[in-house]
């Protein structure tokens, strides 16, 4: 009986485990801050954050409202819930009294997110020419970013030994990303470009040849993700461009973006960014196509 009751404990301990790993670390990272506001909150107010039930989490997400982007209290609820899951408690985030206080959120304060601006080409060029001769690596890490599509993470994840150069540019293995939570991996191909000057290939041979270390296993930035949208901002406000606009998504829209305004398809577009739905996609492609295919462009005055 008591060898029964250690297997069933090893098993236990095995499928938390598991559990555990069917989520990257930034997003294991992410839910447990999003539930240490959450029992914050329920501290303070003397309420239980574990179990907890539908009526507390309404009471959080309309505290949350007076100052969250709505994004945010969809991304709390979400949260609260894995955590329960990963201790075993149910918790019906459907609830009526959850879904109905979200739609009544959503009606006062809409839910359309205030996102930074993509980086474009012009502006793009005017930031890289603002970067010192010595200062290599910034270089490399904003050009490959744009050229990649590439989220923070996966930019500065990348190994040594995830890079080969081949005659047309550079393949990139990208291991585990923010939509491939199972590391199947995908292949991130960047052709050589015909403006030297800012040609991602070039400009990153040229940062591996003059980096001291190239362990293969070494990440080849060596920065936190959260570097990457200060290192933006830092020479976004060197070329004289407003700073606060930027961040380190705007490397990536900015790609998905110029892509679609230069007649790129949504499919291949797709390919490069790992998205796998549309939707994020077509709101790249709709703003691309603003000015490009205005009603208004047709009319002469």
């Amino acid at each position: 009986m008591n060898e029964l009751i250690t297997d069933v404990k090893n098993l236990e301990i095995e499928t938390l485990k598991n559990l555990k790993n069917s989520k990257a670390n930034n997003t294991l990272r992410a839910y447990q801050s999003d539930f240490r506001d959450f029992s914050g909150f329920c501290s303070k107010n003397g309420l239980s954050s574990i179990p907890t039930q539908p009526k507390i989490i309404a009471l959080y997400i309309t505290h949350l409202s007076k100052s969250s982007k709505f994004s945010t209290l969809k991304r709390r609820i979400a949260s609260i819930s894995v955590i329960h899951k990963l201790k075993g408690h149910y918790l019906d985030t459907k609830h009526p009294i959850i879904m109905e206080n979200l739609h009544g959120i959503k009606r006062t304060l809409g839910s359309r997110q205030k996102a930074k601006k993509p980086l474009l080409i012009n502006d793009l060029k005017l930031i890289i020419k603002a970067i010192d001769k010595e200062k290599i690596r910034d270089k490399a890490l904003i050009l490959l970013g744009f050229a990649g599509g590439f989220r923070r993470s996966e930019l500065v994840n990348i190994l040594h030994e995830d890079i080969e150069f081949v005659p047309e540019g550079i393949k990139i293995l990208i291991k585990r990303s923010k939509t491939d939570q199972s590391g199947e991996g995908i292949v991130k191909a960047i052709p050589y470009f015909d403006n030297q000057e800012f040609c991602p290939v070039l400009t990153l041979r040229d940062y591996i040849d003059k980096k001291i270390s190239k362990k293969n296993e070494e990440k080849i930035f060596e920065i936190s993700d959260k570097s990457v949208a200060l290192i933006i901002k830092k020479y976004a406000q060197k070329a004289g461009l407003d700073s606060s606009k930027y961040a380190g998504h705007s490397l990536r829209s900015g790609f998905a973006t110029t892509a679609a305004e230069f007649g790129a398809e949504e499919r291949n577009i797709m390919a490069m960014t790992g998205h796998k739905t549309t939707q994020m996609v077509r709101r790249y492609i709709q703003e691309a196509n603003l000015f490009k295919n205005n009603a208004l462009n047709k009319i002469k005055i």
